[in-house]
């Protein structure tokens, strides 16, 4: 006796989650809102809060700024100064820029500016605060890319398995 299954066995990633975070990638540069988002993809505010956070343990705000503390590091390998890394990576402000730099790489701009530069004068301790900052900030934007290489395809792949008994 044959027996047909119909197959469609997979986990993905939510389809929200990943248009968020397509949207953000699209428009790091720019100021993105919670509330700008909720418009954008008609869902309240909390569920896209939630639902973010539980997708990928994470704020929408924490990823946005990690996103764009890692996108400037390499504005810091040329004579760019360092209001002109935080304007164009979507800060409106030195002091915030430098309180989200420092609270993700463990030092102020003006320290890893030192620290990239081929004589650095850091201390060992500066030096690997900032090469385990930069590499947690890696670890994320991995995950977050892993997550969206997930995404559902719009056509599910169905096959028709045989089982015989």
């Amino acid at each position: 006796m044959i027996k047909y299954i119909w197959e469609v066995i997979f986990i993905y990633s939510n389809e929200l989650v990943c248009n968020i975070l397509k949207y953000i990638n699209i428009n790091i540069n720019t100021e993105i809102t919670i509330i700008n988002l909720s418009n954008i993809f008609s869902y309240d505010k909390t569920y896209i809060m939630k639902k973010f956070k539980r997708e990928l343990g994470i704020t929408i705000i924490e990823y946005i700024n990690n996103k764009r503390i890692l996108n400037s590091l390499n504005g810091y390998k040329s004579n760019t100064t360092i209001l002109r890394i935080a304007l164009l990576n979507g800060y409106n402000s030195i002091e915030y820029y430098s309180e989200i730099f420092r609270n993700l790489v463990g030092v102020s701009p003006r320290v890893y500016k030192r620290f990239i530069t081929p004589l650095n004068n850091l201390n060992e301790e500066e030096t690997n605060t900032i090469r385990n900052s930069i590499s947690n900030l890696i670890n994320i934007e991995n995950k977050i890319q892993k997550y969206l290489s997930n995404q559902k395809p719009k056509e599910l792949p169905v096959r028709k398995l045989s089982i015989f008994k």
